[in-house]
């Protein structure tokens, strides 16, 4: 040390180092923990028979969740032959389950995504490569054969349709977002698109909702982050993000902030948080790992707890988000050798609030055809009620009717408490509208008019729908020909008939 400082620096140095010593004796004592009751929670994987084995899950690289469950139901996206198909199973029946189980398989090309319909159970909506979106009741306890009729049938998209989320806070109002770059406002009461949202200029990736519906959040693969009104499609915020390509993005709840998951520019899987009201830069960036898998997102709102499970590795990250600096704190990681395609999330009030659950995961483990339910608990000794962990939380009631909500109104979610309302189903019934065939015109724009082709399948499916049509056209033509020639017969039979004579 003393052989290579120049004449005249000794001195210095080693007054430096000695500063920096008791700067750091200093800094000591002080402990970096914040002080956090998320601070010690845990995964917990389900025992076997608590977990659902043998489902063929499908192989699909579209980049979703492929599982959706509730408080009753899991329902999974399976691969199957000649169009696709999903399984719905009561979440008491675990296990190992049959290889000829019923399935939901009324669409004509493969299931992209589903979601549950938050304010009645047994409701679910289907998205698919077929370009409908599709409503199913599923009976009481399950299925017990194939179910092949939706309830309702939404055409109107042109390309195929990535995904489906259904508003926050309003019942049967369903959104979905299509590879024809927009977005359908669907109102299930008439069984039509009210609203088109048409500012995209690629494929939607991901939507989010603010707490109350009032805004909408997407990333999109132009690689821009925007903030919308959905009810009448303007952009309130746009972000074009160069140095984080965003895929991934959800609402923090109140806190009037959003977290997106991306890809830095030298490709590490990073998050940046945003304040909704000035995207010009991120409040902060914070890469993750060198992986390349997609990173998704979940956020709970009542713990202030985010949630990242990377596609293709088998960890789940967590942190805890407050709205001071440094708004981002990590607690701890859940660590498993399977890696997982998708997670299915409990709603809250599916949780089992005596185990000081918090959150509920369903992994997707494609090479076992396994579905696992991971528990997020806080370790707590007592056996009562924990308020503190449980404050009151949106319920399985609607806050609004699909036209209030339509006309404007903007109303916060029915909360309800886990301790006492938790067991409580939601007795809503939906109600399908008669429908009848016509053109779909939204925004002076009709839907359903022919749309050129835009890649080979798309060609290919509509040369055979053709081909289905000429061939029908050419058997009513043949049938009626016949039909002319026997009427002509009988006309020349009475002619000549004697009575005639």
């Amino acid at each position: 040390m003393e052989a290579s400082l120049f004449p005249g620096q000794r001195g210095t140095a080693y007054t430096n180092l000695a500063s920096t010593r008791v700067s750091l004796v200093g800094m000591s004592w002080r402990p970096q923990y914040r002080s956090s009751k998320f601070r010690n929670v845990y995964g917990k994987v389900a025992n076997r028979e608590h977990c659902f084995d043998g489902i063929p899950i499908t192989k699909n690289v579209h980049d979703n969740h492929f599982c959706a469950v509730n408080a009753r139901f899991l329902a999974i996206v399976t691969e199957s032959a000649g169009g696709g198909s999903f399984l719905v199973i009561p979440l008491e029946q675990t296990g190992r389950i049959e290889p000829n189980y019923p399935k939901v398989c009324g669409h004509q090309g493969n299931v992209l995504d589903i979601k549950w319909n938050p304010f009645i159970d047994n409701i679910i909506a289907s998205c698919s490569e077929d370009t409908s979106v599709r409503i199913w009741e599923i009976p009481e306890g399950g299925l017990k054969r194939n179910m092949t009729e939706a309830l309702l049938e939404l055409h109107g998209h042109s390309r195929r349709v990535g995904l489906v989320e259904w508003h926050p806070t309003t019942n049967n109002i369903l959104f979905s977002a299509g590879y024809d770059y927009k977005v359908l406002i669907w109102n299930l009461d008439v069984g039509e698109p009210v609203k088109m949202i048409d500012c995209h200029t690629d494929v939607i990736l991901c939507m989010s909702f603010n707490t109350d519906g009032s805004l909408l959040t997407t990333t999109c693969k132009d690689k821009k982050l925007r903030v919308i009104e959905p009810r009448s499609g303007r952009v309130l915020q746009e972000a074009n993000c160069k140095t984080h390509r965003v895929n991934r993005v959800v609402f923090l709840g109140n806190m009037k902030r959003l977290l997106t998951t991306g890809v830095s520019r030298w490709n590490t899987r990073q998050i940046a948080l945003w304040d909704q009201e000035d995207l010009s830069m991120p409040l902060i960036e914070e890469e993750i790992d060198g992986l390349s898998g997609l990173l998704f997102p979940f956020y709970d709102a009542d713990t202030h707890m985010l949630y990242l499970a990377g596609k293709g590795d088998g960890n789940i990250r967590y942190y805890e988000i407050s709205t001071e600096k440094p708004y981002l704190s990590y607690l701890m990681e859940f660590r498993s050798p399977a890696p997982q395609k998708g997670l299915g999330v409990m709603p809250k009030h599916g949780l089992d609030v005596s185990a000081c659950e918090v959150f509920r995961f369903y992994k997707l483990v494609t090479l076992k055809g396994l579905i696992e339910p991971i528990s997020m608990i806080v370790p707590r000794r007592s056996d009562s009620y924990q308020e503190d962990i449980y404050p009151m939380t949106p319920g399985t009631e609607p806050a609004l009717t699909p036209d209030e909500w339509l006309g404007g109104v903007n109303r916060d979610p029915v909360l309800m408490s886990l301790k006492e309302g938790y067991k409580k189903s939601s007795k809503m019934v939906f109600k399908a509208p008669i429908k009848e065939k016509k053109s779909v015109v939204v925004n002076g724009i009709d839907l359903l008019e022919n749309v050129p082709p835009r890649t080979e399948n798309e060609l290919l499916r509509m040369f055979f729908r053709q081909q289905d049509e000429i061939r029908r056209l050419k058997e009513e033509l043949a049938q009626k020909d016949i039909r002319i020639r026997q009427l002509q017969l009988e006309l020349k039979n009475l002619r000549n008939s004697p009575k005639n004579c």
